[in-house]
């Protein structure tokens, strides 16, 4: 019964992580403790993070067929994407993350109001343009800088990272949006599976719900690619802003309860 629901409930939400460069930790993380499938957030995030690996392996299939991954970029990415990844795991065991949830929670409430708008990133007026070189391409260190932080995020809060890299591509350095896509879903195969291995020898993985979750997800992530080709562009970013909006909301209520604040228990 659990694995049948874990299956489609991973297809509908490849579908969706795929279309705008996320992971899909933000819905796997809720559902498995919900149904009371693990025994701590932790094992929650452990086992996303298997299934996030197979999200980006069968997106970073899917939109490589259309040219849609900035390879020069996600290799600015990458290297500080894995060390992130290791560094959020590993502080898990010593960091209560409950403060920083909240923290991150409001941050992503801004940036989803700025994907909401459905505006191209020049008519925000947001380019870090000292970021980017003549070619208008980001530099190696601001990916490098993008990079690091959506690998902690990664390895910390069991998502992809691409709640991150999407927004800062887009908004800020004015990559195209199905790019910031495709690159972000690149990237955290990688930085993702260090999280996801770091995270086994921790006792936090369970194989036998990773596995319904990534075979649905791999279905997911097909659908997802090919319905990037069927959406006008602000269609995607406003898509995109109503997964920010949910993952800030589902992190500062879970933030508050951690704090166990007077008044609320």
């Amino acid at each position: 019964m659990i694995f049948a629901l874990l299956f489609f409930a991973a297809i509908v939400i490849g579908w969706v992580a795929s279309m705008v460069g996320v992971g899909g930790g933000i819905f796997m993380v809720p559902l498995l403790v919900f149904l009371n499938s693990v025994g701590t957030t932790q094992e929650a995030v452990g086992t996303s993070l298997a299934a996030i690996v197979f999200n980006s392996i069968s997106s970073t299939i899917a939109y490589s067929r259309q040219k849609k991954i900035d390879y020069k970029f996600a290799l600015a990415l990458l290297p500080m994407a894995l060390v992130g990844a290791w560094l959020g795991a590993f502080l898990t065991e010593f960091v209560s993350s409950d403060a920083l949830a909240i923290a991150f929670g409001v941050l992503l409430l801004y940036v989803s109001g700025l994907m909401l708008a459905g505006k191209e990133p020049k008519e925000l007026g947001l380019l870090l343009r000292r970021g980017l070189d003549a070619q208008g391409n980001p530099s190696p260190l601001l990916g490098a800088v993008v990079g690091l932080i959506a690998g902690v995020a990664a390895g910390f809060f069991g998502i992809g990272g691409g709640i991150v890299m999407v927004p800062a591509m887009n908004i800020f350095l004015g990559v195209d949006i199905v790019s910031a896509v495709a690159t972000s879903l690149f990237v955290m195969g990688p930085s993702s599976l260090i999280a996801a291995i770091t995270h086994f020898f921790q006792g936090n993985l369970h194989i036998d719900l990773a596995i319904p979750l990534a075979l649905g997800i791999i279905i997911g992530a097909q659908l997802g690619a090919w319905s990037t080709t069927k959406v006008s562009k602000v269609f995607l970013r406003r898509l995109f802003g109503v997964v920010l909006l949910y993952s800030a909301i589902h992190m500062i209520w879970k933030g508050v309860q951690g704090l166990h604040l007077p008044g609320l228990g």
